[in-house]
């Protein structure tokens, strides 16, 4: 049977055949395409893919940079909802804080992952890893703040001792004018 014809005669309507039965090897009949050459070329040895492993070092180093930079943009959306949500205790200003404690928390545990595509023997990622670090940290000290806002933080003594007195207020609330 000739080499892609259909077959008639086994019940089916049409069906291919994809064998190769020919004794002529067909991929030396068909040239290469312009620009393609079958030589093996030893890759370290080439100016060209010197330069692509250049490149491909500095698109790392690139991303590398962008994914340490990411924290700086969530600290002034967290910034902005722990404004928003107040300085009393309630649901939501108790989620907002977990949230802004919990993300970067998460974050540190995880930086050798998110480094991890760009690793490679010419990228230095220790200078990213610190700004990811150190911005996390500053977003980890917001939500520590938010909660010495909401009074959560044990920082008197009597917070520790129920048989001191609670410290005495700083400030006062008091207003209007004086209805007789």
């Amino acid at each position: 049977m000739d080499k892609g014809k259909a077959v008639m005669g086994s019940g089916r309507r049409w069906a291919v055949e994809f064998t190769d039965n020919s004794t002529s090897n067909s991929s030396r009949d068909i040239p290469d395409p312009p620009g393609f050459t079958r030589a093996s070329h030893d890759p370290d040895d080439s100016a060209v893919s010197k330069q692509k492993k250049d490149a491909e070092a500095n698109w790392k180093s690139q991303k590398a940079w962008e994914v340490a930079q990411a924290p700086f943009k969530n600290l002034f959306m967290m910034g902005f909802m722990m404004w928003m949500s107040g300085s009393t205790v309630h649901l939501f200003s108790i989620g907002i804080t977990f949230s802004a404690l919990w993300q970067p928390i998460n974050a540190l545990r995880g930086v050798g992952k998110v480094f991890e595509p760009y690793k490679d023997n010419r990228v230095d990622l220790l200078a990213p890893k610190l700004v990811f670090i150190a911005l996390n940290l500053v977003g980890l000290g917001m939500g520590i703040w938010k909660l010495n806002t909401l009074g959560l933080l044990p920082t008197h003594v009597s917070d520790w001792v129920s048989s001191l007195p609670p410290a005495q207020e700083v400030e006062y609330s008091g207003g209007g004018i004086p209805l007789y």
